[in-house]
């Protein structure tokens, strides 16, 4: 085997290795968050719509391997990423509110620190969706329907890589 079918078939398996990592964290988050009730508020809703809406979207791309679907699935990464960052900015103005209420004299790096070592909401507990972004990402780059389709216009042309 030459070093591109290697090359092309590490490929494949880290892949597919993104894809099990994924679909277990995909999993595992949506249960945790359902069982903790994070559907209090509009935007605790977001990754309980996100979660299963990539489920889908990673089904229809396993049923058919279409560019357009890649796309849509690197699009849904993206709002995967916002989503998180966005979390962490909504936990940490929690978690300060909260501090604030119960002890109005804190103010600056003491008001930060007490805050962060609160228990709820968790601080750090919306970067689980940056991570399934950019893993998602991981998983879309070099994709084979990608490649499927730009060699689509190749061959028509008469050129091959």
């Amino acid at each position: 085997m030459g070093s591109l079918g290697r090359q092309t078939n590490t490929l494949k398996r880290l892949r597919s290795f993104l894809l099990v990592i994924l679909v277990l964290t995909l999993l595992g988050t949506g249960a945790e968050l359902l069982l903790v009730g994070h559907f209090e508020e509009v935007w605790q809703w977001i990754p309980l719509v996100l979660i299963p809406l990539a489920l889908l979207v990673l089904g229809l791309l396993a049923a058919s391997r279409k560019a357009a679907l890649v796309r849509i699935w690197q699009a849904l990464m993206i709002l995967f990423l916002i989503s998180g960052v966005t979390g962490l900015g909504l936990h940490w103005k929690g978690k300060m509110e909260f501090k604030r209420e119960s002890d109005p004299s804190l103010t600056g790096w003491k008001l930060f620190r007490e805050a962060m070592q609160t228990e709820s909401p968790p601080a750090l507990a919306p970067g689980v969706m940056i991570q399934m972004g950019l893993l998602g990402l991981a998983y879309a780059f070099r994709h084979p329907a990608l490649a499927a389709r730009s060699n689509d216009g190749l061959e028509e042309k008469g050129e091959h890589e």
